[in-house]
């Protein structure tokens, strides 16, 4: 297995396929939850348009004169950029005249146009020296003055107004467009994207990289080509004369027939103009997926199959192990899920399949191990003892497990319900059970919601803690959130009680520090919880409460939130709580107005 894993991280790299075959349907099902930016906006040239628009521009391509009119129409709305998706590289020898209205249009509004140019596979093309730097050529020092590159350039337009740059389809081995070039270096030379030189244009940052990896988004907001034109060319136009102030228009296709539709992780016909609207969405927010190298992924495979190995070696369970294959693979996948909310798309799957083949492996060899095993036994033990007997004796094995307490920095609440005892004194036992499972089920939502541990019920009390067992750098924010959260429930819950003529309030206290965390307890109950001087000065703390707020937090909470939290915090002064000689102080806080 090692052999193997060596292999493929070292170059092979057979089992990319796997990492791509569900970072695939990760990225699909991430797309719907993110929404693409609102200045990035499509006029489509949909079926709908080369419909609309058959009889005054015939079939496709149309005259050069509609998209003139379009240039100068959306110009006119000063817009940040309209860029053309489309191929202007021969002129059309029969509509001259619409070509010439094309190349007018365009200079005087040269400042807002991107044009695209593609790279072709072979062929000769011109010097590169003789291009203008404004379609994203870049010469360095070691630059061969002598450079061509075969590329498909905007030749019906002036060579002035030329800006822009490539917009070749990128694709991965397998035929899918997973990323977006920046760059195209050759001879010395650097030919900028289109989406890298508007990116320059714009003064946003450009990652050090020849290639980004797109982080799809939902579609971009789009508008039909003939919709809008039509109602340009209208004698009472109804669209907003400012619809397109300040945004980035991308001119371009979404129709089948006209051939721009690509293979994506969001599709097998993903439109091209889609494709280089995430990179510019991408760029414009520094969002585009970040990756880390493939190989250091190969120890992880080694290391699930090691410990596989040694679980084996050590007479584990092979259930048990497989259930902890199992957690470890659903883990992997919520932490690529997760990992995709930051911006990092990780290649987390093809050790699984390693350590699934490897586990099936060790199993069937522990399988024949111990069946032999057992046939040996059961022949030793068989000749003086009850063959069931030596059955169990066979069947028999024990487990270990050590849980070790560690003292982590939390956030500890605790929840306790005012007029608690008045309520019990004046309804029966059934009432005040079913009264309190509904209370504590609505609060251990709010808990479970803002990533809170709960610890434990004790009477009609609440204890709950962030920080642990996941690492969570915001637990004061979340026990705050989560605590007002709470209050609105009670809020929520008392409305409810339409039978209830008594007090029925909370008091909430939160502290943040160092407290002891894990299993702690007798080896026949073990429990996970947390103990020590900040469990006890939460629970002060709540004691605290009553006459002053319903929540209050110390100042080591406070400070933990951050001066840029969600919050503010009423200073309710100093207090003595039992156990401290010194005062504390004590805040109230609430959300922002």
């Amino acid at each position: 297995m090692l052999l193997l894993i060596a292999a493929d991280y070292g170059g092979l790299h057979l089992t990319r396929a796997v990492d791509h075959a569900v970072n695939d349907r990760l990225l699909a099902r991430h797309a719907q939850t993110r929404a693409p930016s609102p200045d990035i906006v499509l006029v489509d040239i949909d079926q709908k348009s080369l419909t609309a628009l058959a009889d005054e521009a015939g079939a496709w391509p149309w005259p050069r004169a509609l998209h003139a009119e379009m240039l100068d129409a959306l110009a006119r709305q000063q817009p940040k950029a309209i860029i053309f998706d489309l191929m202007f590289n021969e002129p059309d020898t029969f509509r001259a005249d619409s070509d010439k209205l094309f190349q007018d249009t365009a200079r005087q509004h040269a400042s807002l146009l991107y044009l695209p140019s593609v790279q072709l596979a072979d062929g000769t093309g011109p010097l590169l020296r003789n291009l203008p730097p404004s379609l994203g050529l870049q010469r360095s020092a070691r630059a061969v003055p002598d450079a061509s590159l075969p590329l498909l350039l905007p030749w019906v337009l002036p060579q002035d107004v030329w800006r822009g740059g490539l917009i070749n389809f990128l694709a991965d081995a397998d035929g899918i467009g997973r990323r977006y070039r920046l760059a195209q270096e050759t001879q010395g030379w650097r030919i900028l994207s289109l989406p890298a030189q508007l990116a320059a244009d714009q003064h946003w940052p450009l990652p050090d990289s020849k290639a980004i990896t797109l982080n799809w988004t939902a579609p971009h907001p789009r508008v039909s080509y003939s919709d809008l034109y039509l109602d340009f060319n209208s004698e009472h136009p109804k669209r907003a004369a400012n619809e397109f102030a300040g945004k980035i228009v991308i001119i371009g296709t979404a129709a089948p027939g006209l051939q721009d539709l690509r293979p994506t992780p969001l599709s097998a016909t993903w439109p091209g103009v889609e494709i280089l609207a995430t990179a510019i969405d991408n760029l414009q927010h520094q969002d585009w997926l970040r990756q880390p190298h493939r190989a250091g992924f190969g120890l992880w495979a080694a290391v699930l199959c090691a410990l596989l190995v040694t679980g084996f070696a050590r007479s584990l369970n092979t259930l048990g192990l497989g259930a902890a294959l199992l957690l470890a693979s659903a883990a992997s996948m919520a932490t690529g899920w997760l990992a995709l909310g930051r911006h990092w798309l990780l290649p987390l799957y093809a050790p699984l399949l390693f350590a699934w083949v490897c586990y099936i492996l060790c199993a069937l060899q522990a399988w024949l191990a111990e069946k032999r095993r057992r046939e040996r036994t059961m022949q030793m033990f068989g000749r003086f003892l009850d063959p069931r007997v030596a059955s169990t004796l066979v069947e028999s094995g024990d487990m270990a497990a050590t849980m070790q307490p560690q003292t982590r920095n939390i956030t500890v609440l605790f929840s306790d319900i005012r007029g608690f005892t008045s309520l019990s004194e004046s309804r029966p036992p059934e009432y005040i059970v079913a009264l309190l499972n509904q209370y504590f089920t609505r609060q251990v939502e709010v808990v479970f919601k803002h990533g809170g541990t709960l610890d434990k019920f004790i009477g009609d009390c609440i204890m709950a803690f962030w920080g642990a067992p996941a690492d969570d750098p915001q637990h004061a924010r979340h026990a705050v959130a989560a605590a007002l959260d709470m209050a609105r429930e009670l809020e929520a819950f008392r409305q409810s009680l339409t039978d209830l003529d008594v007090e029925f309030d909370v008091g909430i206290g939160i502290h943040t520090g160092p407290a002891v965390v894990g299993f702690i307890g007798a080896p026949s109950r073990l429990d996970y919880t947390v103990i020590g001087d900040t469990v006890n000065l939460a629970s002060r703390i709540e004691g605290q409460t009553k006459g002053i707020a319903r929540v209050l937090v110390s100042e080591a909470t406070r400070q933990a939130c951050g001066p840029d939290c969600e919050f503010d915090f009423v200073d309710h002064g100093q207090h003595q709580v039992k156990g401290r000689d010194k005062p504390v102080q004590l805040f109230a806080p609430q959300e922002k107005q």
